[in-house]
């Protein structure tokens, strides 16, 4: 049994994903940048097998869009729910859930948003540029939500990563 209390766990799971937003900022989000990012995402859910759809989006427009076996069309709807709480409250999405259930409610409930046009479930993340702020989303869909996040960060610090060296 954790000695931790529970609220304990969910303020450090927030901190954690606020500090990784804060961490993963690009120097540019293109085409390339997005289909890059897309492509990694899919040969690393390739290499683990995992079911997943990978979504790229800048200002809108899907600039790369995957299915793995295992996927349904389903998930296509969950990546659209996501990406609408993104592009709504620039946060990734599993945040916006965790912040409304450190107070008690469901994210439906904490916004007063209909849950078959917002999900605050785990897999979008804000693609943010240095001086310019948040540009679009990249998300996935398939796993239980903490590991569609991490899916998503770990492909986010190796573009970043890649950004950085390339300086």
């Amino acid at each position: 049994m954790s000695s931790h209390a529970p609220s304990d766990d969910l303020d450090r799971l927030i901190t954690e994903v606020t500090d990784q937003q804060r961490e993963l900022v690009l120097d540019h989000m293109d085409y390339d940048d997005a289909w890059r990012l897309g492509s990694l995402l899919i040969e690393l859910a390739r290499e683990r097998e995992l079911p997943v759809v990978v979504d790229v989006r800048r200002h809108g427009q899907q600039l790369f869009h995957a299915a793995l076996p295992g996927t349904a069309p389903d998930n296509d709807t969950w990546v659209e729910r996501k990406v609408r709480a993104v592009d709504r409250f620039g946060a990734p999405s599993f945040l916006l859930g965790l912040q409304a259930k450190v107070k008690g409610q469901s994210f439906a409930e904490a916004t007063g948003l209909s849950i078959q046009e917002y999900a605050g479930h785990g897999g979008s993340f804000p693609l943010t540029v240095a001086g310019v702020g948040p540009v679009g989303t990249v998300t996935v869909s398939g796993l239980p939500q903490a590991e569609d996040h991490a899916l998503v960060v770990e492909g986010l610090r190796v573009l970043v990563a890649e950004q950085r060296a390339a300086r």
